[in-house]
């Protein structure tokens, strides 16, 4: 029994973050080559901001949505104020009456969270394509285009941007910036496949009719981006459309923002749980409980698997080199966040992200179980 529930327990996360990979891969093979769609004319867009307390980034950000080389007559800016408390609106409104050849139109909403301030923004846009980006990325002057060309293809409804961590930063920052390059190799095998169902929220793009209003307990990317599988529209990822983040440096960062992505994003799973049916939805079906759900239940298995391994001790070496690794693996992540005032090896400080991330994951489980939603959102406490 003990053994059985060992490999049971090593075989799932495996197959989680590099099983799943590698069955994309090869049945990626099996696809036919992508059909380029041809040039369309340039739809017109509507650039959406949601925004908590972003004075410090709203100056940068906006010029480099002024910045796109694409038609600024075909291009509507908005920039919809969560209840900020800090001069979030009055530095974005003084950027629009400094432009007034652009359109851009500033929301001063109450406080209500994210989902009612993205809801409040396509209630006024007037784009066919609803493109979504967070207040502290940073464009490249050809990133709209390059977001926007994939709709060309009418079977396309929804397009997932690149959103890329620059250097590896401070502290635990190295871990974020692994992990965004993992999922961005995740993400063009998933897109490969017609399985992706998944999109950073630093940028994401919609077909305007697809919009379902987004309610305030899911995670607004996945949300977004599976308006078009449920209106039957092919997800893809323009890996060229790129925007520049910052990584997460701290541990307590780092463990808010992945807890809430986790209680949102199960409960995102059930307010999509149409798309869980194999019979209807195929592969895709299958790559969406592998990568929103079996990947959430990781840290959960973790602990079986370090029990039956501590009872399989006596069960012969391979027992007791397993046994070995797991523990050095803690005391390697336990030191990097114990020593995180000082310049760690690398090793060290991705543990502790790792650790982290695993701790801040099951903890996220385990609050969606006990019935538990968020319903605020304060972005300056995930950076």
């Amino acid at each position: 029994m003990a053994e059985a529930l060992f490999w049971l327990c090593l075989f799932l996360p495996f197959f989680a973050y590099l099983g799943y990979p590698a069955l994309l891969a090869l049945y990626g093979l099996l696809q036919p080559p992508p059909r380029m769609a041809l040039p369309a004319e340039r739809p017109r867009v509507s650039l959406i901001v949601a925004a908590y307390n972003e004075e410090r980034h709203m100056q940068a950000k906006l010029q480099s949505l002024l910045d796109a080389d694409y038609p600024h007559e075909l291009c509507q800016i908005i920039i919809a104020s969560d209840g900020s408390s800090d001069a979030t609106v009055s530095l974005a409104q003084r950027f629009a009456d400094e432009h007034p050849d652009h359109d851009i139109r500033v929301l001063d909403l109450p406080r209500g969270g994210k989902a009612e301030a993205l809801n409040g923004a396509v209630s006024v846009a007037d784009g066919d394509i609803l493109v979504f980006s967070d207040a502290d990325t940073l464009w490249e002057p050809d990133t709209l285009a390059q977001l926007v060309q994939p709709f060309a293809d009418p079977r396309v409804g929804a397009v997932a941007g690149n959103v890329a961590i620059p250097s590896s930063g401070r502290a635990l920052a190295i871990g974020d910036r692994l992990y965004r390059a993992y999922e961005s190799w995740l993400r063009r095998l998933e897109s490969r496949t017609g399985c992706m169902a998944s999109a950073d929220g630093g940028l994401q793009a919609l077909r305007r009719e697809l919009f379902q209003p987004v309610p305030g307990d899911v995670t607004d990317d996945f949300f977004l981006t599976t308006c078009a599988s449920v209106a039957g529209r092919q997800i893809v990822f323009a890996e060229n459309a790129r925007v520049v983040d910052t990584g997460v440096e701290t541990a307590g960062n780092q463990f808010r923002r992945r807890h809430r992505i986790t209680t949102q994003g199960l409960q995102s799973l059930v307010r999509r749980r149409e798309l869980l049916d194999p019979r209807r939805h195929g592969f895709f079906a299958i790559g969406l409980l592998t990568h929103k759900l079996l990947r959430r239940l990781v840290p959960i298995l973790l602990i079986p698997l370090l029990l039956s391994n501590l009872w399989l001790w006596d069960s012969g070496a391979f027992y007791r080199f397993t046994l070995l690794a797991q523990l050095s693996g803690y005391a390697v992540a336990l030191v990097g966040l114990l020593g995180r005032h000082h310049r760690l090896p690398k090793p060290f400080r991705l543990a502790a992200y790792v650790l982290v991330t695993l701790t801040a994951i099951g903890a996220g489980v385990w609050h969606f179980a006990s019935g538990q939603r968020f319903s605020q959102w304060n972005p300056q406490q995930n950076r």
